[in-house]
């Protein structure tokens, strides 16, 4: 696709015009009409791209340009207006996409067509019919609202702190402060805020089980859990692989990082490990970004410049069009992601800087997602895309680990002090994963439960993984409800274990640059070239990672970064 025509625009500038479900149907049916009428699988194909394709990159790019500035003022009339407009077509536009999957199953031409677009697409093919049909159309209108309302409700938390109300992606940056006694008023803070809605959050969350649970015993399911996993494309592997994942979370990174924690304990001087202690690793080198936006990304160039010139040609482009939008305010959503405006041939990244050495992870995280991107939309790799939530958060996180060299431009003397916390929160983070996804198993498999019952879970999910942290003292976090504002839960439902396992991804790749940076690097371009045209087992083979699946892989795994955390 030529781009040119949008090279020197701004994301802010870029045009924005409503795709209607009208065109796509209209663009659909060419697609049918065409595709009876073929004489050969080339035909099928032309008529794919010429119809078919197209439609879903104008709506993929109205959709996300409208979700873009929607996140950016959440108070804004007009895109408030186009996100219900998309959340009340989306269903419908699905159904469009799910005739033109079973045209492409069951088309004479199959076999052919097959040879040509690859196992991969074919396999997403079948699943995209297994998670999608006409007779929940009305329910998944109802979900798209209920997530709607949950990003609306999110974005209008406020902490008293310091005597100033505070949006909840800023104050949650000084959790990470050296001072424990600020580290405690955040944690306080935060807890007061959330405990003022929980009651709402409750209800948007208990509406959003019982609509899944409809739409899944509608499609003959037992419950969500099993549409959930085809909504997810997960193609590649299953719930009892993941169940296998957890249990090996279990006996072989939990203990390593119940030590961690433990020898951090003892070096702070504090009896009880609580949850505003779980982001610090030393009583006076936290290491926090030092200097302002503007200085923060020129030292970002120069990373990128020495790391690798394809990279820092992207780096520079996205700057130059104002494609990040890091500094929080009123009415901007939390947390962070990247998308694409493909039929401009952009990428957007939204975070919320708070001055916390995790600024570095969104400028390596989100731009490891842009990378990919840019791979996808150079070679015009339509539905595959970077691939699903299998293959997706891999290039993300592994970037995390591939920036590691450079980490001196940002923290100076206090770089080994950023690399250690960095590798420490990761195989943290695991174990948090894990909860978050037996929590949706436990909540799916069981819709019945009430409000406190889900709380009582989480409490007990997180004693499993996470034995060393307390909630104590915080009223609100005390009952079990930090789940509340993990928005994934809510809008994602099955997604977080991905996480999970490209974590074991980006750690393989952090333990072979170490050995081979150079290697490494052309590994980690190697994969995002790939975008999702490999099974996620064939990619991580491909890459010469070991397989988070695989026998003995955490212990491994758990093993290698203990001694690296040794050398730091």
């Amino acid at each position: 696709m030529d781009f040119k025509k949008y090279e020197n625009v701004k994301i802010k500038d870029l045009p924005y015009k409503r795709y209607t479900l009208e065109e796509a149907k209209q663009s659909f049916e060419n697609f049918f009409k065409a595709a009876e009428n073929a004489k050969c699988a080339d035909d099928v194909l032309s008529a794919r791209e010429k119809y078919v394709i197209s439609a879903c990159k104008h709506f993929g790019t109205a959709s996300s340009l409208s979700h873009a500035r929607f996140t950016q003022n959440t108070r804004d009339e007009f895109y408030n207006g186009e996100i219900t407009y998309y959340d009340e077509v989306t269903p419908s536009f699905s159904g469009l996409y799910v005739r033109y999957v079973d045209c492409m199953l069951n088309s004479p031409f199959r076999k052919e067509l097959q040879q040509k677009l690859g196992d991969v697409l074919y396999r997403s093919f079948e699943f995209e019919k297994a998670s999608y049909n006409d007779i929940i159309e009305e329910d998944v209108k109802q979900e798209n609202a209920y997530t709607t309302e949950y990003v609306k409700l999110l974005s209008t938390v406020k902490c008293d702190f310091k005597g100033e109300k505070k949006p909840l992606s800023y104050v949650r940056g000084f959790l990470e402060d050296k001072a424990r006694d600020t580290r405690k008023a955040a944690a306080e803070s935060i807890g007061k805020a959330m405990q003022a809605h929980a009651a709402e959050f409750d209800d948007v969350f208990d509406r959003l089980v019982k609509v899944r649970d409809k739409m899944a015993k509608k499609m003959g399911y037992k419950n969500f859990t099993e549409l959930g996993y085809y909504r997810r494309g997960r193609i590649d592997y299953g719930r009892a692989d993941v169940e296998k994942f957890r249990k090996n979370v279990v006996s072989s990174i939990t203990p390593v990082v119940a030590k961690l924690k433990k020898d951090v304990a003892d070096k702070l001087g504090i009896g009880k490990f609580m949850y505003y202690d779980d982001a610090v690793y030393s009583k006076d080198e936290v290491p926090v970004r030092d200097c302002s936006v503007q200085e923060f990304f020129t030292r970002a160039k120069e990373m990128y410049s020495s790391m690798d010139k394809e990279l820092c040609a992207l780096f520079d482009r996205m700057v130059a069009e104002e494609a990040f939008d890091v500094i929080p305010r009123d009415g901007k959503t939390g947390g962070g992601y990247c998308t694409t405006f493909d039929d401009f041939g952009k990428i957007f990244i939204l975070a919320n800087f708070n001055g916390a050495s995790g600024d570095i992870d969104v400028i390596t995280h989100e731009f490891g997602h842009a990378v990919a991107m840019n791979y996808a939309m150079q070679k015009d790799a339509d539905e595959l895309g970077i691939g699903g939530c299998e293959t997706a958060e891999c290039h993300s996180m592994s970037m995390e680990f591939i920036a590691w060299p450079f980490m001196d431009l940002f923290f100076g003397s206090l770089a080994n002090a950023y690399r250690k916390k960095h590798l420490s929160d990761a195989l943290t983070f695991i174990p948090y994963g894990c909860i978050v996804d037996e929590f949706q198993h436990e909540v799916y498999d069981h819709p019945e439960m009430s409000p406190a019952e889900r709380n009582v879970l989480y409490l007990r999910l997180s004693k499993k993984y996470r034995p060393y942290l307390s909630y104590e003292g915080i009223p609100y976090l005390e009952t079990g409800t930090r789940w509340q504002f993990q928005s994934h839960i809510f809008e994602e439902p099955f997604y977080y274990i991905d996480y999970c396992l490209a974590q074991t991804v980006a750690l393989g790749f952090l333990a072979l640059s170490r050995k081979d940076y150079s290697l490494a690097l052309e590994k980690y371009k190697e994969m995002c070239k790939t975008g999702g045209s490999k099974f996620f087992s064939e990619m991580v083979k491909t890459a010469g990672i070991a397989y988070p699946f695989g026998d003995g892989t955490l212990s491994s795994l758990a093993d290698n970064m203990s001694e690296i955390l040794k050398t730091l």
